[in-house]
């Protein structure tokens, strides 16, 4: 299953870095930022993360809440959370279901070697839990800052 600009987004229910249990549709009211990343503590992850916590008071001004995602475990995601005093919440998809169902989990390619993981992504769900805007293959350079734009004038 994949979803679509428009369609509701698919709720779900994982745990998160502080060990509470996080239900999507909690978050009806607010502009949400989901964001799927391969793996705790490596760079691409890392600055990604990082862009994040820096913007996150432009986002919390536009009434948007962060979450990311990815296949690793709580302690994992804690200790993460730790060492980059990130303020947003990660969320645990430790058996990808939920990447699954947004589409994410792909078959990729490095230095020759094919495996299953997540294929880093972005999706804007507006205060009604609609996908508003969706982001494959992401770029980390610039893409919070492409985030914050679409919310600022599209949600706000």
């Amino acid at each position: 299953m994949s979803v679509e600009i428009g369609m509701q987004a698919p709720d779900f229910e994982l745990e998160a870095n502080n060990g509470e249990i996080v239900q999507l549709a909690k978050f009806r009211g607010s502009n949400i930022v989901l964001y799927f990343y391969p793996k705790d503590m490596t760079p691409g992850c890392t600055t990604e993360a990082c862009d994040f916590r820096d913007q996150i008071q432009q986002f919390t001004d536009l009434n948007a809440i962060v979450l990311g995602v990815s296949p690793d475990p709580v302690p994992r995601h804690q200790k993460f959370v730790e060492k980059y005093g990130l303020p947003f919440l990660l969320l645990a998809d430790t058996d990808h279901h939920v990447a699954e169902s947004y589409g994410v989990w792909k078959l990729k390619k490095n230095f020759g070697k094919e495996y299953m993981g997540i294929e880093r992504s972005t999706f804007i769900i507006d205060k009604e839990g609609n996908l508003a805007k969706e982001w494959g293959k992401v770029q980390v350079k610039g893409h919070v800052e492409d985030s914050l734009t679409y919310i600022r004038e599209n949600l706000s």
